[in-house]
């Protein structure tokens, strides 16, 4: 019909609210690096997306390895500690571990940033052979993948 705007459909303007968006855990090797690399997936460069973690650590092989199944590669990402952080400019700390909640919220005393917590499974404990310790990391990412859907508002599209 003439005079109708027409709507995309693929993903809404984060509800207006998030420019920048920070992922955090425990040591930024696992679940916080396959989120920053799922949302810069799913946005590119419309949002500011980081990830950091309480202590860093070495960047998980699993964890490359499931994210390059969806095709998403993080084989370059550097896990960093929320000390190294170049910017601490964000709206919104999404933490995904216990302990990087309570980092987070002590970094955001004297910011107006919203602090998320989305308590996330940490595949490194699970102990078996290969492809069940692969499968533990495959169902976080899977999860991760349908909370940034929901949490900002994104549709899902046919490559994720």
């Amino acid at each position: 019909m003439r005079g109708r705007r027409s709507r995309l459909l693929v993903a809404a303007p984060l509800s207006a609210r998030s420019t920048a968006v920070l992922f955090a855990c425990t040591h930024n090797a696992v679940r916080s690096a396959m989120a920053e690399g799922i949302l810069k997936h799913l946005l590119g460069h419309r949002i500011f997306v980081d990830s950091a973690g309480v202590r860093p650590g070495d960047l998980d092989p699993f964890a490359v390895q499931v994210m390059d199944e969806i095709g998403i590669d993080i084989a370059r990402h550097r896990p960093k500690a929320f000390d190294e952080l170049e910017d601490d400019s964000f709206d919104e700390v999404i933490s995904l571990s216990p302990e990087a909640q309570h980092r987070a919220v002590d970094m955001t005393r004297v910011m107006a940033c919203d602090v998320v917590f989305w308590n996330t499974f940490d595949p490194t404990i699970v102990e078996g052979n290969r492809e069940n310790r692969l499968d533990a990391y495959r169902q976080v990412r899977d999860q991760l993948i349908r909370r940034i859907r929901e949490h900002f508002d994104i549709m899902p599209m046919a490559d994720l």
